[in-house]
């Protein structure tokens, strides 16, 4: 069986072929941690994880990188406006690195509810700062970087494919941009490494910015405006003495941070790097830039990219009031699970539409499921075993279902198709009589599932209790002997228990109430 992947960096669906045979390195862009996570936030990570699950169907090992950014992310791309983590701590009177535990905490409490597989590495930003300042060093050294006022940055005309990954026209993006463009960087594509603290300003979070890193400043003697040539390598017109570096506090830029834990955990060439669509025009395509120009080597075999879910049609904002987190569809009656079953519905890379009609109808689907993977409980394989499988129609098609979902999911995350393949075997043993379904054919198939697509059948589906169970026989004899009003009298019995049963040609089964 061979695994394909759609690749953002060819544009076409790849055969995955990693660079050590049967491991994968792979990075995770992760949360940035100043608020809860929406339910479009949550998608992106329910996909990855499926990406997860198949790598690992298909025998590789996982060697996996996941970030929190805790510093550096601000509200802008164009590397302006207020660190997302200090405006989470004024919002909320408390220090950015309060915000940024509490955020985080909940986001791993929440990823558990989920049934995300846990990375191998999870990794804060704040936590790699040397590992930063080090890449900027190097690609100073290099000659890819210029000071201006504010910070360090990436001159990317000394990048030559720096506009190929996302397809970019950077002549157009110059002359679009040329009212908000900052004078002092040499391009408008041009991106901050690392940030200094404004002048007059204390942050919570912030470090010394090595000397070695700084260039020297002149004073300017006549008064004159620094031209932005001048301005981008540090030096005012008119200036006839200079100075040393001066002692800057500073923090690292959003881009630099993936970067640099991504290669000093994983090495410098990844297998895969995942993210949201929203990340390749500016946030990959300036990792793949500082990467590749630090190292020369090509930074990600493979680019993985997750399409944006809707809300009723509409973008997720603040200002509509539709950023549903999973707490407030626990409010409304539904589980995570019946989330992470909404968002396999549809593929990683299509667009997708929340409503609650849709989490309804997902929230169903999954309670059926619950239903067949109970009926296990029902059956017995005394009449069957292994070497009955040429014979046992049943038992076949359970089989073969568990390689074919394995098979759809090994294209390019095929979630919808996967689902049906499930749905059609769940419908094929909704109309089979108890005693021809192969028990441990179901097993491995609810197995497959739960591996596959993380979705927990086999430990959301229990088994009744002896009393229901002695109920049930009950009012099979009273249906025998045609007491029909015993025979309501236990149905309603088990109702109170949660269960209700299904009468059929083959016999009764029981099923959970809804």
């Amino acid at each position: 069986m061979t695994l394909k992947l759609h690749n953002t960096l060819t544009g076409n669906t790849d055969d995955f072929v990693s660079r050590e045979p049967n491991k994968v390195s792979l990075y995770t862009c992760g949360p940035t941690v100043y608020d809860y996570l929406h339910v479009g936030n949550w998608a992106a990570y329910i996909y990855w994880d499926i990406l997860v699950r198949v790598l690992a169907a298909n025998d590789f090992a996982v060697d996996r990188v996941m970030n929190i950014t805790d510093v550096g992310h601000l509200v802008s791309d164009a590397d302006e406006g207020e660190d997302k983590l200090e405006k989470g701590a004024q919002r909320e009177g408390k220090t950015a690195w309060e915000v940024a535990d509490f955020y985080s905490q909940d986001f791993l409490k929440n990823s558990d509810r989920l049934g995300l597989v846990t990375p191998q590495h999870i990794a804060k930003a704040t936590d790699f700062i040397p590992q930063q300042l080090e890449l900027v060093r190097t690609l100073k050294a290099k000659g890819f970087t210029y000071q201006i006022d504010d910070g360090i940055y990436f001159d990317t005309s000394k990048f030559p494919t720096y506009a190929d990954f996302a397809h970019l026209n950077l002549e157009a993006l110059q002359a679009g941009a040329r009212v908000k463009f900052n004078p002092q960087k040499r391009n408008h594509s041009d991106f901050a490494l690392w940030k200094f603290t404004p002048a007059g300003e204390k942050r919570d979070m912030e470090w010394q910015t090595p000397s070695d890193l700084l260039e020297a400043r002149r004073v300017a003697t006549s008064g004159a405006a620094p031209d932005s040539a001048d301005a981008t390598s540090g030096r005012e017109s008119g200036a006839d003495s200079s100075t040393g570096p001066a002692s800057v506090m500073g923090f690292p830029g959003w881009h630099l941070e993936c970067s640099a834990m991504a290669m000093s955990i994983l090495g410098e060439t990844l297998d895969i790097h995942t993210g949201g669509i929203d990340h390749i025009p500016v946030h990959h395509t300036n990792e793949i830039a500082q990467s590749e120009a630090a190292t020369g080597k090509r930074f990600s075999n493979y680019w993985l990219h997750n399409n944006h879910l809707k809300v009723d049609g509409t973008k997720i904002s603040k200002s509509l009031g539709n950023g549903y987190t999973l707490d407030d569809l626990e409010k409304k009656g539904f589980m995570p699970q019946d989330y992470r079953m909404f968002v396999l519905q549809s593929h990683y890379r299509t667009e997708g539409n929340f409503t609650f009609d849709n989490l309804t109808a997902a929230k169903n689907r999954l309670h059926n499921w619950h239903n067949s993977a109970a009926l296990r409980h029902q059956i017995h394989d005394t009449l069957h075993d292994d070497d009955n499988r040429g014979v046992d129609d049943k038992a076949v098609s359970l089989y073969a279902t568990s390689r074919a979902l394995v098979e759809a999911l090994s294209n390019d995350l095929g979630t919808p198709e996967a689902l049906m393949i499930i749905d059609e075997a769940f419908s094929r043993l909704a109309s089979a009589k108890l005693e021809s379904i192969h028990r441990h054919a179901l097993v491995e198939l609810l197995e497959t599932i739960d591996d596959t697509l993380g979705l927990q059948l086999l430990g959301n589906s229990p088994d009744i209790s002896d009393d229901a169970k002695r109920l049930i026989i009950k009012r099979t004899q009273a249906r025998n002997n045609k007491d029909w009003s015993q025979s309501d009298t236990l149905r309603d019995e088990l109702l109170d228990q949660g269960i209700i049963i299904r009468d059929t040609l083959g016999g009764s089964v029981w099923e959970y109430a809804a």
